[in-house]
């Protein structure tokens, strides 16, 4: 398994923006390195199921985006660096929400199907 450690949560007001980032440590060598991972990004609002939000090939080549976000977030990742992010744009109060990283086989939208998840980033959207 690959570990993964989410920052760039914060407080932001509507219309703002932060960038998250999730950075993979731990079996980053050979055959483990990040770039061999498809990774995602999930949120989950208090009292709310957890959803996916994007998602990315291992390549970066091919990206997902749930309709929610589509259009404002913008999901990517350097291999060299073992590091995916997530640019969050024009942020809606409805963002708001525990926003954690995942690496798999695939990019999946279903969480249940990744390897390795992260404790998350608090993010906070005021009106």
């Amino acid at each position: 398994q690959v570990q993964l450690v989410e920052s760039g949560g914060g407080l932001v007001q509507a219309g703002g923006s932060l960038r998250l980032s999730c950075a993979a440590s731990g079996r980053t060598v050979t055959n483990y390195h990040m770039g061999n991972y498809a990774m995602g990004w999930f949120r989950q609002a208090p009292g709310k199921e957890r959803e996916w939000v994007s998602s990315i090939s291992w390549s970066g080549d091919s990206t997902y985006y749930d309709n929610s976000v589509k259009g404002r977030f913008t999901i990517s990742r350097d291999n060299a660096k073992n590091t995916l992010y997530l640019q969050m744009n024009n942020l809606k109060p409805e963002d708001t929400a525990l926003y954690s990283c995942a690496a798999g086989p695939g990019p999946y939208s279903d969480y249940d199907l990744y390897e390795s998840w992260g404790q998350g980033t608090q993010v906070t959207v005021s009106s």
